[in-house]
């Protein structure tokens, strides 16, 4: 019986011993800071090369941290705007073809890499500002008016395309400097 003995207690220490290595283990990773583990996962590096093309307009390739490649090849058309060829990490293209108006302002359409379009159309208003109507993916439409007040300052009212309005009152002081005043309305419930 005493060998019997013996070995119940020699299993019953090598039992606690390891419970408790692994209890120490499980204290140590917790007394780990947060931060630490979580900047570990973010860790990589990014990079821009930009380069200037034939045509002086500016390139640039980006390297994500996961070694996704981005590039972005802008040229200028006939008209002298700069428009630009983006080629996304996954072999996505997307287009940007901007124009001049008649007045001079220029407009801008996007084509992502699913078809879907997006258009910027602005326009002069007779103070001089620029007006601007987009019109999303989806198909929204958000206005922004642009006015001169009185003492010069710029203000702007913008229409979302649910019907939610955002004003925004600038001001100038005697001495120069500028307030605001924002004021925001959200859509009407549908």
């Amino acid at each position: 019986m005493n060998n019997v003995l013996k070995q119940i207690t020699d299993f019953r220490l090598i039992t606690v011993a390891v419970a408790g290595t692994l209890a120490i283990t499980a204290m140590n990773a917790d007394a780990q800071p947060r931060d630490t583990r979580a900047k570990a996962s973010a860790a990589g590096t990014t990079s821009v090369q930009r380069s200037r093309g034939a045509d002086g307009a500016i390139d640039a390739t980006r390297t994500n941290r996961k070694g996704g490649v981005t590039t972005i090849d802008r040229y200028k058309d006939g008209s002298g705007a700069t428009d630009a060829t983006i080629t996304g990490p996954r072999g996505g293209v997307t287009t940007v073809d901007r124009s001049r108006g008649a007045d001079g302002a220029i407009d801008k359409t996007v084509t992502g890499p699913r078809g879907k379009v997006s258009t910027v159309d602005r326009s002069r208003g007779a103070d001089g500002a620029i007006d601007a109507t987009r019109v999303g993916r989806r198909g929204g439409v958000t206005t922004v008016d642009r006015s001169r007040g009185a003492d010069g300052a710029l203000d702007k009212t913008v229409v979302g395309p649910r019907g939610g309005t955002s004003t925004v009152d600038r001001s100038v002081n005697s001495d120069g400097t500028v307030n605001r005043t924002v004021t925001t309305t959200p859509p009407p419930v549908r």
